[in-house]
């Protein structure tokens, strides 16, 4: 079978790493196959949000998959970049919204597979961790969206000491935006998903793409940047029906454009 399930569910993308046995660890092949079902979402102007999530109910996912002769930190240096970052890459730049179904324990590259998306959902048994001082590693890729996620002290304690935390505080740190049963999970996704499907495509991709430009300029830089962007998205098909339907008193028909 896949070690990645892509599967198009009405205008959502799901994206399943399918290693329950390994408790959905990471390798090469699953790295390539979330930055594929990211590519296809993006290339099929029906798609309007993805969802990532894991196989089972152990693990959302453990890391790096560290089984014998799993190549695990075998890196070919005569490559430029290696395939989790590159995913990172991916994932950023996506301009559809990327929901975390965190099914289970999220650990070491794991908690960067979380940190990548834009929003998270996780069931109240799970746990985060960054183990990789316990077997003789940091976790180093992780830290490019997990330093604008977790506050620095509780950061350092985490990477430093190994120990996890549970999904009660993960929620107070700011890596998840739910924690639920896991028998409402779910139920808790589409949720959240039907909040962002009856909202402007248009506004939502360029919305995602002007926040990320924008995350490192200076406050100047990123106003005047704002500006045009706000005066560029007023030109599209989606702002005159939004508006329109707003004069006329009904929901939009989006024409995503």
């Amino acid at each position: 079978m896949s070690e990645v399930l892509v599967e198009k569910r009405g205008a959502v993308q799901w994206i399943t790493i399918n290693r329950p046995e390994r408790r959905n660890a990471m390798n090469d092949a699953v790295c390539h196959g979330i930055m594929d079902g990211m590519h296809a979402a993006t290339a099929d102007p029906a798609i309007r949000a993805v969802v990532l999530t894991g196989a089972g109910d152990r693990a959302f996912c453990a890391g790096a998959d560290l089984s014998a002769g799993s190549g695990s930190f075998k890196y070919d240096y005569s490559q430029v970049g290696v395939p989790f970052v590159s995913l990172m890459k991916v994932a950023r730049n996506l301009t559809l919204p990327l929901i975390a179904r965190v099914n289970g324990h999220a650990m070491a590259g794991g908690m960067g597979m979380l940190g990548m998306c834009d929003m998270a959902i996780a069931v109240d048994n799970a746990r985060f961790g960054m183990p990789e001082v316990k077997v003789g590693v940091f976790p180093m890729q992780i830290m490019a969206v997990l330093q604008c996620l977790i506050p620095p002290r509780k950061l350092y304690e985490m990477a430093l000491t190994g120990e996890p935390v549970d999904a009660a505080e993960a929620l107070a740190l700011g890596l998840l935006n739910y924690i639920v049963p896991p028998v409402e999970l779910d139920a808790k996704v589409d949720w959240l998903l039907n909040r962002l499907l009856d909202k402007s495509p248009t506004s939502i991709r360029r919305g995602k793409y002007a926040m990320r430009q924008t995350e490192d300029m200076s406050f100047d830089n990123a106003a005047v940047f704002m500006e045009a962007q706000i005066g560029t998205l007023a030109l599209t098909e989606d702002a005159a029906e939004g508006r329109q339907a707003f004069i006329e008193k009904r929901l939009p028909n989006w024409p995503g454009r």
